[in-house]
């Protein structure tokens, strides 16, 4: 597999984007929320998964918790071929189904007000 192998599948889902960030990071978005990392220079991949899949993952070898994020269960390949293709493609689908399904659904046009404070509400009588 290949960075652009990785970019071609990751640009596949709906709604997602890609954004150059922190100099080499090639940031993968679904509605303005990351679900992968890919390195440039260094090539390298990030992304979420689930605990159980962050424990087993990061009992491989090329693979760690993720820099500032495996807090969050994400991982680092340190390889591109750290793990098989097919078994890749699954990993990062579910990055990206677990991200979306907690990314905000803004509808396009439509921007969200505060409620109004009880105190504004209120007409001032003199």
């Amino acid at each position: 597999m290949s960075v652009d192998s990785i970019r071609e599948y990751c640009l596949s889902f709906p709604h997602a984007t890609e954004k150059l960030q922190w100099g080499d990071a090639l940031c993968f978005k679904v509605r303005e929320k990351m679900f992968a990392v890919l390195g440039l220079d260094n090539p390298r991949l990030s992304f979420k998964c689930t605990p159980e899949a962050f424990a087993e993952l990061t009992e491989r070898e090329h693979i760690q918790p993720s820099p500032y994020l495996g807090r969050y269960k994400w991982v680092m390949l340190n390889r591109l071929d750290a793990v098989p293709w097919n078994e890749l493609q699954k990993l990062i689908r579910q990055s990206y189904e677990m991200v979306a399904a907690k990314a905000p659904k803004k509808r396009p046009g439509k921007e969200q007000k505060a409620p109004m404070s009880r105190t504004r509400r209120k007409s001032k009588r003199g």
